[in-house]
């Protein structure tokens, strides 16, 4: 059946993986991905052999094309991104819209991201949270944007590399010293490490620091409270 399958990968420990995932790709026809080697590496664990299609940002809508055409043969599809769930800062939408706008079937196979781990041991988040992703590299509309996000009062979600996570901290702390955050860093991974305080106590953290690395989800708390009615406070 021409079926085009979404499937969330672990975005470090292969633990992750549902059982639901492993099927799907043992079934399917083609496994299309982000990035071919990494999918090689997850599907080689589990010993599962499949025709791969590289489906990344720079050839997301010819690689989609092709995999349409695939699907009109009669051919199943499992889309994996390189760890995480696809269409969270990951390649994935433009696949979606071909493929529904061809009149194929799309079925999501749920999985991890970091922005699911990270609020689940944030706390604070408020009845709003926005998904800002990575922000722009350019230090200008970096804080432009920041100071539009932190404005609203409500608990935001961003992603960071290594390479900018220290400026990050130092513009939240520059718009807000006293706002709580807490830092994701290579999430279910060997050297995972959550940490939370003041925008300003994690800048100094981060600044006295040698060397950082690792992939980073960043949460930084609403300054709305937050509203129980009666009956939920009686329950």
């Amino acid at each position: 059946m021409s079926v085009l399958y979404i499937v969330g990968t672990p975005i470090g420990n292969l633990g992750d993986i549902t059982y639901r995932a492993i099927e799907t790709f043992k079934q399917v026809d083609y496994v299309a991905a982000e990035d071919t080697r990494h999918t090689l590496q997850l599907l080689n664990h589990f010993e599962i052999k499949k025709p791969l299609i590289s489906c990344r940002s720079q050839n997301e809508k010819f690689a989609g094309e092709k995999i349409v055409k695939i699907l009109d043969e009669g051919h199943s599809v499992a889309y994996a991104s390189d760890a995480g769930t696809p269409g969270i800062s990951d390649p994935g939408a433009v696949l979606v819209d071909l493929v529904r706008e061809a009149g194929h079937d799309i079925v999501p196979i749920p999985g991890a991201s970091a922005f699911a781990t990270l609020i689940s041991v944030a706390g604070s988040g408020g009845k709003t949270l926005i998904f800002e992703g990575f922000l722009s590299p350019k230090p200008g509309k970096r804080r432009s944007r920041l100071r539009e996000l932190m404005a609203t009062g409500d608990a935001i979600i961003i992603y960071e590399s290594p390479f900018r996570i220290t400026k990050l901290l130092s513009d939240i702390s520059d718009i807000d010293s006293k706002r709580r955050i807490v830092v994701g860093r290579e999430l279910t991974k060997l050297h995972e490490e959550v940490i939370s305080g003041s925008a300003e106590e994690l800048q100094k953290d981060f600044a006295e620091r040698a060397s950082v690395k690792g992939e980073f989800a960043i949460f930084i708390s609403g300054t709305k409270k937050i509203q129980l009615s009666e009956e939920s406070a009686d329950n």
